[in-house]
């Protein structure tokens, strides 16, 4: 049996809403068939101050260094994102580069931030199965 390609995915996530990213992580690890590395930004180091001019600039950093070899980008949808500053620049950065963004409806909801609406190349549903296909179809 051939080797299965290994995508590299960014999951955009805040700090502060986290267990959405937990478990998209578990869905992506019990996918039959399908391997992935983690590109996303850790979570919170203490000695990063993202509201402060030098913390601003060392996130920024990392999630260009983060986003650039990554073959997707999975934005969830929950409507903190609409609030969040982060991941408008995380979606910017993906254009940047021409990543493929794929927006993920929160757990039993049909709302999706316009951002995430405008930018996203698919929107799926929080399901395993539709998640992995959209990473299979539209990864570069």
């Amino acid at each position: 049996m051939p080797a299965l390609k290994t995508y590299d995915l960014f999951i955009s996530h805040a700090w502060n809403y986290n267990d959405d990213y937990y478990r998209i992580e578990e869905f992506l690890d019990k996918a039959p068939l399908f391997k992935w590395r983690n590109y996303s930004v850790p979570e919170h180091d203490p000695l990063i101050k993202p509201e402060s001019r030098v913390g601003r600039g060392k996130l920024l950093g990392m999630l260009n260094f983060q986003i650039r070899p990554s073959n997707c980008i999975l934005i969830l949808g929950g409507m903190y994102a609409s609030y969040s500053d982060w991941i408008t620049r995380e979606i910017l950065i993906a254009q940047k580069y021409g990543k493929p963004i794929i927006g993920i409806y929160p757990w039993g909801q049909k709302r999706m931030p316009s951002i995430i609406q405008d930018a996203a190349t698919e929107i799926v549903g929080w399901n395993t199965n539709s998640i992995v296909n959209a990473i299979r179809k539209y990864s570069i």
